[in-house]
């Protein structure tokens, strides 16, 4: 990179967190969405404290939903070996309270629950999933999931961190978010490969950097660079899937971005780790895709096989 534009990056990556910055826009409202239906990431706790400190000093109203199910629905839990009725909303807390539990052990509350419809999306201009749930644990419904695509066809910004492709499976939201989650090997350090480094959620992080997280390994459909373009990706020699667990191309992406109709759609498969939520480059890599996908950055969203070599 030349001294140039090292330089404008340097000043980019200011701008995104900067408080100053945020002064000179209009405040955008984002939903950060953290439905667990399936496996709990502690690291959604620190990413909702992470987001709630630095989102308003970059222009974001954040309001954070950790249930998108029916709170007051009635189901069956084990207790001390018997068979008892609760309500949603008390087993997924008491879930979350355990598998936060080195993170602040927090609960769910009826203010932390929302469901994602068309009436509750035109309070928001972007919004962030951080999920896991397939059919009864999902964090929409189908109807939901049409709402949200209409919502996104219609000039909306959908985004998505580490398991938001471990989401709706056997759905069309995988072709919404851009892949589905396959397959992870145990943490480890890799070399990251920058593919477009012009793109805003290239910022805070460079070509060849050293990067320690839970990399996924995507499934062959939908994840296409036919239809995504490639923001980031794993350099390929680097990175040790496990056994019969990667990819014969050996092509995997790390963040990537889309245009749905009016919308745009960005994605990165990072933020496993409490350390990365915390990591200002990491930090610097979302809100450039935050900014990218508000249409307050601009970016290409050419698929990247389509792009001119």
């Amino acid at each position: 990179m030349t001294r140039i534009r090292w330089a404008v990056a340097a000043l980019a990556a200011v701008a995104l967190l900067s408080p100053a910055s945020a002064d000179e826009k209009a405040k955008k409202r984002l939903l950060f969405v953290t439905h667990s239906g399936g496996f709990i990431h502690e690291s959604v706790s620190t990413a909702e404290d992470v987001l709630k400190e630095i989102g308003p000093k970059n222009g974001y109203e954040v309001t954070c939903w950790r249930f998108t199910g029916d709170p007051d629905a009635k189901v069956k839990v084990k207790k001390d070996g018997q068979e008892v009725e609760t309500t949603a909303l008390q087993k997924e807390s008491e879930r979350y309270r355990q598998d936060t539990r080195r993170t602040g052990a927090k609960t769910i509350e009826k203010e932390h629950c929302g469901r994602i419809n068309a009436d509750t999306l035109k309070k928001f201009d972007v919004v962030l999933f951080f999920t896991t749930g397939s059919r009864n644990t999902a964090p929409l419904t189908p109807d939901e999931l049409k709402d949200l695509t209409a919502w996104v066809k219609a000039g909306g910004a959908f985004t998505g961190t580490h398991c938001a492709t471990d989401t709706l499976y056997d759905s069309t939201y995988g072709d919404l978010i851009g892949g589905y989650f396959k397959t992870h090997p145990a943490i480890q350090k890799v070399k990251l490969k920058i593919e477009d480094p012009k793109h805003p959620a290239a910022v805070g992080i460079t070509d060849g950097m050293d990067w320690t997280d839970e990399y996924y390994v995507f499934r062959d459909a939908p994840y296409s660079r036919d239809k995504l373009h490639i923001i980031m990706s794993i350099q390929a020699d680097t990175f040790k899937p496990n056994p019969n667990g990667g990819r014969t191309d050996s092509d995997y992406a790390v963040s990537w971005c889309r245009e749905e109709g009016k919308g745009k759609v960005f994605y990165t498969s990072l933020g496993h780790r409490n350390e990365v939520w915390k990591d200002e480059k990491f930090q610097q890599h979302l809100f450039g895709g935050l900014a990218w996908a508000t249409g307050q950055a601009k970016g290409d969203a050419t698929p990247t096989s389509k792009l001119k070599k």
